[in-house]
């Protein structure tokens, strides 16, 4: 599957929720760098409702981009978070830190994950900040409808990102 049809703007009825959130699907058995140290990074959450993971901004954060009629999130860490993250995965640090692109606003963040879609829905704010993007995890790619199956089965869980 590509990037788009892992980004959906959409109602995650499990949580009772009728408003429009982004969310995001995340492979936790990807080969991609990004995606394998995210996994590792969501061990950091903080369990809210069931299967809900808060996350703090420094462990993970996201931001909206917008470019005409598309929407894109960008997943970024810190590199000292990183850092600790992987001091006893010295593999991972060979194979995968010196490619992790920078992020251009923050030389201390590294960009672990890109999507974007054709959309013109706007991220809600609240008091001066963005709706957090929902990062579902679960095991290979799949389409909207099985992604929120998983979840309400529990194969599957939910990161609430705070996003700028």
């Amino acid at each position: 599957m590509d990037d788009s049809t892992r980004m959906w703007i959409t109602t995650v009825p499990a949580l009772d929720a009728d408003d429009l959130v982004v969310l995001l699907g995340h492979d936790h058995t990807s080969e991609s760098p990004g995606e394998r140290l995210i996994s590792l990074l969501l061990d950091r959450g903080h369990e809210g409702e069931e299967g809900v993971f808060h996350l703090l901004p420094f462990d993970l954060s996201a931001r909206y981009e917008r470019t005409g009629d598309r929407l894109a999130v960008v997943v970024m860490t810190s590199r000292q978070v990183l850092a600790h993250a992987l001091a006893d995965r010295p593999d991972l640090v060979r194979e995968h830190l010196p490619d992790l692109p920078a992020d251009a606003m923050d030389d201390d963040r590294v960009i672990l994950l890109r999507r974007e879609i054709v959309t013109d829905f706007v991220p809600a704010e609240h008091e001066g900040e963005k709706q957090p993007v929902l990062l579902v995890d679960h095991d290979g790619s799949a389409p909207l409808a099985e992604v929120l199956a998983r979840f309400d089965e529990g194969e599957a869980g939910l990161a609430v990102l705070n996003a700028d």
